[in-house]
């Protein structure tokens, strides 16, 4: 069995942050053609499903950089490496040197999705909370009732470059975190960055479905570092062109930019659909 996998943000999704008339008529047609696929992504569930609805997106898939697969089957996740309070607290008062309320990502009893965060300062961090309860249908709630035994996904936040970047210097001193971060939405002097346990992994979560479902060749496709770990997994990975240098550096292919329809291109080409 040959599997495909997606990064979805700067990959399969355009810069509207959807999947293209182009891209879901190509899905469609890898379904036709009982081609394989899935999704590894930083969203979480809460954030990828609308976008994926239709799209026959049916075997398990990765959120949150590899910490949770969710299986569409059963309605279940399955978890890795989450972490506890105390394993992010010198974090935590890194943000809070910093300036920059932290937003806590928990998993909860029967599957319930949390967020908790410090006191909200700015319009971007309002903005930020509305998002997680509005768009991606989370509870939020303030730090205080963060549970002691919390079980901890990931930690996000969106501040200026240099708090950002100091915050990222403190995870890398702390082996048992890994840090990504980029441009945030709400404009080029501020950066989000995103924070959980450096074992998860795309790669890692790839490995455990290849495992469950007898996948034998990953062709897998990303534009960040985030993607690093299931390049290095696959049989064969393509970069958009948009991709950063780093990725592009390890890609078996540099292929068309997410927002042209490039996947999409190349997957007719690739299988001839």
């Amino acid at each position: 069995m040959e599997l495909v996998v997606f990064d979805l943000d700067g990959t399969l999704l355009n810069r509207d942050s959807a999947l293209s008339t182009g891209t879901r008529d190509t899905l469609r047609r890898l379904a036709d053609r009982g081609i394989a696929y899935t999704v590894a992504t930083g969203r979480t569930l809460h954030a990828a499903r609308t976008l994926l609805e239709g799209s026959e997106f049916k075997l398990p898939h990765i959120y949150k950089n590899g910490v949770m697969i969710w299986r569409p089957d059963t309605g279940s996740y399955s978890h890795s490496n989450l972490l506890a309070i105390d394993e992010i607290r010198s974090i935590i008062e890194g943000f809070i040197s910093q300036g920059i309320p932290p937003f806590i990502f928990t998993i909860e009893p029967a599957d319930r999705h949390g967020v908790y965060h410090l006191p909200l300062k700015t319009p971007a961090e309002h903005r930020l909370a509305a998002h997680f309860a509005a768009i991606e249908g989370l509870h939020v709630s303030p730090v205080a009732g963060l549970p002691s035994a919390a079980d901890i996904t990931n930690i996000s936040a969106v501040g200026p470059r240099s708090a950002i970047e100091r915050v990222e210097r403190l995870v890398r001193a702390e082996p048992h975190l890994v840090a990504y971060s980029g441009a945030a939405i709400e404009g080029a002097e501020l950066l989000w960055i995103d924070i959980h346990h450096s074992e998860a992994s795309k790669g890692g979560a790839i490995g455990q479905i290849k495992r469950d479902l007898g996948v034998s060749r990953v062709i897998c496709f990303g534009d960040s570092d985030n993607d690093l770990s299931m390049f290095a997994l696959a049989d064969e990975c393509y970069a958009p062109s948009n991709a950063k240098k780093a990725v592009k550096a390890v890609a078996t292919a540099v292929i068309g930019h997410h927002d042209e329809d490039g996947i999409a291109e190349f997957l007719q080409e690739r299988f001839q659909l």
